[in-house]
């Protein structure tokens, strides 16, 4: 029987980041049970060429940087700091379990153990059941449930002697194919296609089956640091001023990509779906050399000699290598109360930014003594997935920044936490003209944005 605080179920970024908090902020004894064999949670069956899409900066916890902070010289994220790889991500949880949870004396790790329920888990290797008690809460770190293409199993079926794979063992298949067909539309089969570019497929060998065409954050104005407030901000204030000016959601991002802030691979489509994916113009760019794509809906058999779609068939070939890009990598659950009795379930409480809102949640338990208060500071922002998602998650953005602006206590945090502006915009300091100008954008246009923020919602539900 073991005894503990806080029984934290995940050991990927939001159990880690919430932990970290935790012993920052208390005295707590924590346990961490995880099924993985190392913290990093979905990290560690990653692809090898699979990197963070936003810079390293917002990633992690708040005790301890990810990366050196460096801008790339080269490449498709020149000019643009650093974006963490796979192994890098993982490593550095590993550092933050070995070098900080461990050494403290205060938090026990069970990995490769499986959570049952009632405060029990299993070794997934020797059978063996333990049983925790905890005295505070039972911190549910899995409830987005991540899933990566290695971990996951096709809707689709597939005939005898067609050749499948996952991004994961690509590298090591890749030698043997001239032609591949890469499967899915999202953010992975995007990662894939720049890949094999890149390892000197030609662009005509390449074949893109895509359900539902994407929009993509321009990682241009999502940027940390000082140097980049202007580009950043300004980043913001073309987002609020689009979003107070539009009178539809087609028109918001017709708006936001005449700003420059989303992309498109191909500008004869218009895109429904909107996962928060961020890419470089220059990736886009490059992505947009792959003509040979497929839009018939979502893949329902791959058979020898051609692939069936909801919408109809193309052809196929007993030669090439299909890449399986298919898994979601959140699931579609609806939100619940993140504070609820002895229970808290990590979820999003800012769009796009999962670090600081499993910091946040932290903080807030650490803090506040009343699950009303806390509840009302940690509203969850469900993870979005069509274009209609965007107002409705900033909306709901708009109102948690204003909660927290309204909290001094939690201002003042916020202020000098290391995620919670990735290193911009925390003083008004001598301000240049040009950053002054970016924040009487935002000053001006914000209240706007939120007034046409609530009209479009309101005709977005009575269409539902």
């Amino acid at each position: 029987m073991l005894s503990t605080d806080y029984l934290i179920v995940g050991s990927g970024a939001n159990g880690m980041i919430f932990a970290d908090q935790l012993l920052s902020e208390t005295d707590a004894h924590i346990v961490i049970v995880d099924r993985h064999h190392m913290p990093g949670g979905h990290w560690n069956d990653a692809y090898s060429f699979v990197r963070l899409h936003q810079p390293s900066a917002f990633y992690g916890a708040g005790s301890l940087q990810l990366g050196g902070n460096s801008v790339d010289q080269h490449g498709l994220n020149k000019g643009y700091y650093e974006l963490a790889t796979g192994a890098e991500v993982v490593s550095y949880f590993d550092k933050l379990m070995n070098g900080r949870f461990l050494p403290s004396g205060r938090v026990r790790y069970f990995p490769m153990c499986d959570y049952v329920d009632d405060g029990k888990f299993v070794s997934r290797l020797s059978g063996e059941v333990q049983k925790v008690t905890f005295r505070k809460r039972l911190v549910l770190a899995n409830f987005l449930d991540t899933k990566v293409p290695s971990t996951h199993t096709p809707s689709f079926e597939v005939a005898s002697g067609v050749k499948l794979t996952t991004p994961n063992l690509l590298p090591a298949w890749a030698p043997e194919y001239k032609r591949f067909v890469i499967v899915g539309g999202g953010k992975t089969a995007m990662d894939v296609g720049i890949w094999l570019l890149q390892m000197g497929v030609s662009a005509k060998n390449i074949r893109w089956i895509v359900p539902r065409d994407s929009w993509l954050q321009n990682r241009d104005s999502i940027q940390p640091g000082d140097a980049f407030f202007v580009r950043t901000a300004g980043g913001m204030a073309d987002q609020f001023e689009a979003a107070a000016e539009a009178i539809s959601v087609e028109d918001l991002f017709a708006r936001l990509e005449q700003k420059g802030q989303m992309l498109r691979i191909d500008r004869t489509v218009t895109p429904t779906v909107y996962r928060g994916a961020t890419l470089s113009a220059l990736e886009v760019e490059l992505l947009g050399t792959i003509k040979n794509v497929v839009r018939k809906g979502y893949v329902k058999r791959i058979e020898r000699d051609k692939i069936i779609l909801d919408e109809g068939t193309t052809d196929g070939a007993v030669d090439d290598l299909y890449v399986d890009c298919t898994a979601r990598a959140f699931g579609r659950r609806p939100p619940v109360p993140i504070f609820d009795g002895d229970r808290i379930t990590l979820q999003p409480v800012r769009a796009n930014r999962m670090s600081l809102s499993a910091a946040v949640i932290g903080h807030v338990e650490a803090t506040y003594s009343d699950d009303t208060i806390k509840n009302s500071l940690c509203t969850p922002v469900s993870p979005p997935d069509i274009t209609a998602d965007w107002p409705r998650d900033m909306l709901v953005d708009l109102r948690i920044a204003q909660r927290w602006a309204a909290d001094k206590g939690l201002r003042t945090w916020l202020a000098s936490h290391r995620l919670s502006g990735a290193g911009f915009g925390t003083t008004d300091a001598s301000p240049s003209p040009a950053a002054a100008l970016v924040r009487e954008r935002i000053k001006e246009a914000r209240p706007k944005a939120e007034a046409n923020l609530m009209r479009l919602v309101r005709d977005l539900d009575r269409c539902q």
